[in-house]
C-alpha cells in the first residue's frame, strides 16, 4: 500500500522576468560594455596623442634642397637637433626675418615651396622642422617641449637681427605655437593662418565625447591672443573644411590689434595660392 504525499521538493512558482525587467538588465549590460570600450578609447587617445596629431615625414640626412638663397642650419634643442633652412635675401636687402611655424604633416621640403614670394617681401625667412620631422632628431613628446623648441628657434632668429624687424609666422597647427611664443618675447607682426581657438575646441568639434582632461596638448590661442601687444594678421579660407573660419572670426574679436582677411574660397591646404593672401601679407611686412 502506497503511503500518502505528505511534501515535495519543488522550487516555489517563479514567474518569468517581465519585458521591463529583460530589457534593463541588457540594457545594463550594454551600458557596462560600452563604458569599458570609452575608457579603453580615452586611455589610447591619451597615450597616443602625438601619433594622432603629427604626421611627420622623416628625411635623410643626405637629402638636397634646391631653394634659392637658402641654406641649413641646425638649432640645438633640449636632446635633439631641430633641423631648419634659412632664406637669406641678397646682400644688405634684408627689412627683418619670419620665423615660420608650419603645420603638422610633411617636412620642409614640401613646406618650404614660397621662395619666390619671400625673396619678393626682402625678408628673410628661418623655418625649422618639429622633433621627428625632416632631418630633426628626436620626437615630439609634450606642449612645453615643442614651446620650448620654438623658444630656441627664436633666439636664434633675435641674436641675429637685433636691429631689424621681427615676424612670428604660424599656419594651422603652428598658429598655436606661434601665438604662444609672441605672447613671450618682442616682435613686430603676428601672423596667423587658418588659426583655432585651441586644441579643446577643436576636439569639441570633432569629438564631443572626448573630456577636456584627455588633452596633452592644448595650445590655447585664445587664451593668449589677449596678451598679445603686437599687430596680429589673421587670414583664413572662407571654404576651410578643417578649421572653420568662425575660429578666426572669434579670435579677431579678442584683440583689438588683430586684423582678419577672409580669403573667399580658400580651403585649408591651398589658402597660399589666392592673390588677396599674397597681396595683403606683401603689403602688411612691407608697411612694418
Amino acid at each position: 500500500m502506497h503511503q500518502p504525499i505528505t511534501e515535495t521538493f519543488l522550487p516555489p512558482y517563479q514567474p518569468p522576468p517581465s519585458f521591463i525587467q529583460r530589457w534593463r538588465r541588457r540594457l545594463l549590460k550594454w551600458a557596462l560594455i560600452t563604458f569599458i570600450l570609452w575608457c579603453l578609447t580615452i586611455a589610447l587617445i591619451w597615450s597616443q596623442q602625438e601619433r594622432l596629431l603629427f604626421h611627420p615625414e622623416p628625411l635623410t640626412l643626405t637629402h638636397k634642397f634646391n631653394f634659392p638663397y637658402t641654406s641649413e642650419v641646425y638649432i640645438q634643442g633640449d636632446g635633439a637637433k631641430l633641423h631648419a633652412l634659412y632664406l637669406r635675401q641678397p646682400a644688405e636687402k634684408s627689412k627683418g626675418i619670419v620665423l615660420f611655424l608650419h603645420g603638422n604633416a610633411g617636412n620642409l621640403e614640401t613646406w618650404f615651396t614660397h621662395a619666390d614670394f619671400w625673396l619678393d617681401t626682402g625678408y628673410d625667412v628661418l623655418m625649422p622642422d618639429y622633433r621627428g620631422f625632416g632631418k630633426s632628431t628626436g620626437k615630439i613628446t609634450s606642449e612645453a617641449q615643442l614651446n620650448d623648441d620654438v623658444l630656441r628657434a627664436w633666439k636664434f632668429v633675435a641674436d641675429n637681427y637685433p636691429a631689424k624687424k621681427h615676424v612670428i609666422y604660424g599656419r594651422s597647427i603652428g598658429t598655436g605655437l606661434a601665438a604662444q611664443l609672441a605672447a613671450g618675447v618682442p616682435v613686430d607682426l603676428l601672423v596667423l593662418v587658418s588659426p583655432y581657438e585651441s586644441m579643446t575646441q577643436m576636439a569639441r568639434e570633432y569629438y564631443p565625447w572626448v573630456p577636456p582632461f584627455v588633452l596633452r596638448y592644448t595650445f590655447n590661442t585664445a587664451g593668449v591672443l589677449p596678451q598679445i601687444k603686437t599687430q596680429i594678421l589673421l587670414l583664413h579660407g572662407s571654404d576651410d573644411r578643417l578649421i572653420s573660419i568662425t575660429h578666426s572670426r572669434h579670435l579677431a574679436l579678442l584683440n583689438p590689434n588683430a586684423q582678419l582677411v577672409e580669403v573667399q574660397g580658400a580651403n585649408h591646404g591651398d589658402i597660399h595660392l589666392f592673390d588677396i593672401y599674397n597681396n595683403t601679407l606683401k603689403q602688411v611686412l612691407g608697411a612694418l
